[in-house]
């Protein structure tokens, strides 16, 4: 439960930092240990490693879908053990590798991101994505009915609507679990055209499966058995000729 004085967060920034964050699902196997991170609104991190490195913790965390052994995690210099849970996720959009969509219009589907929003702004939020083309198309446009989670639509389609909903929520963390490993080369560019738009002003927190999305990081963080191995730039990791190198230059496997 929220402790009693929990606070809400009027108009959040989204400057998160990360303190020895020490954390492990069971007791004694630690899945993250001394994490140190410092996002400010407008930047974007990437996390790149191999499958169990530990960069879902990172985000699991934040939300605090589980709370750390050690350190301290704020947001805005305040302790998220503090925030109400439903005000902190409320901050955070979330565009994960599975989208869940309901039965319902095109319209309420992205409405789902912020519940009073306008027809207009949704249209907008659709447009920030990149979806606004493909809705258009539609027999029905925005009122075309999503079939069960989503079958009467492609991965790309329903990407683009789940992007959308996190463009319409305003909030001012983003995190985005890559969300393209699935599509095809035409419909992953749209989708990153949607992201860029969406990332602008906004603190992002990029888990990569592909390389080739995180070039443009403000940081970039090489998680190697929950540590944090290397960070910098994509050039400076790629001057370093370590572990970064290795996972670009294709010597080692990025799952």
């Amino acid at each position: 439960p929220d402790k009693e004085d929990a606070k809400t967060m009027e108009n959040m920034k989204g400057h998160v930092i990360m303190k020895d964050v020490t954390f492990g699902y069971i007791k004694d196997k630690i899945v993250l240990k001394n994490i140190n991170l410092y996002a400010k609104p407008g930047q974007k991190v990437a996390f790149v490693g191999s499958t169990g490195a530990g960069k879902t913790t990172v985000t699991n965390l934040l939300n605090r879908f589980y709370d750390i052994s050690q350190g301290s995690i704020t947001i805005d210099g305040v302790d998220i053990k503090d925030i109400k849970r439903d005000e902190l996720r409320k901050n955070i959009a979330m565009v994960l590798q599975d989208t869940h969509l309901f039965t319902g219009t095109i319209m309420e589907n992205i409405r789902y991101g912020r519940l009073d929003a306008t027809d207009e702004e949704v249209i907008e939020a659709a447009k920030t994505a990149n979806a606004h083309g493909f809705i258009e198309r539609l027999e029905k446009g925005y009122d075309t009915v999503i079939e069960g989670d989503g079958a009467n639509l492609s991965q790309g389609q329903r990407q683009l609507l789940n992007i959308a909903r996190a463009a319409l929520s305003k909030a001012p963390i983003l995190v985005l679990d890559e969300a393209t490993s699935s599509v095809d080369t035409r419909t992953e560019k749209q989708i990153e055209k949607g992201m860029d738009s969406l990332m602008k002003n906004r603190t992002t927190f990029v888990i990569a499966h592909r390389l080739s999305t995180v070039r443009n990081a403000n940081v970039i963080m090489v998680l190697e058995q929950g540590e944090i191995i290397e960070r910098g730039t994509h050039e400076e990791l790629l001057e370093l000729k370590g572990r970064y190198y290795e996972l670009y230059t294709g010597m080692r496997e990025l799952e």
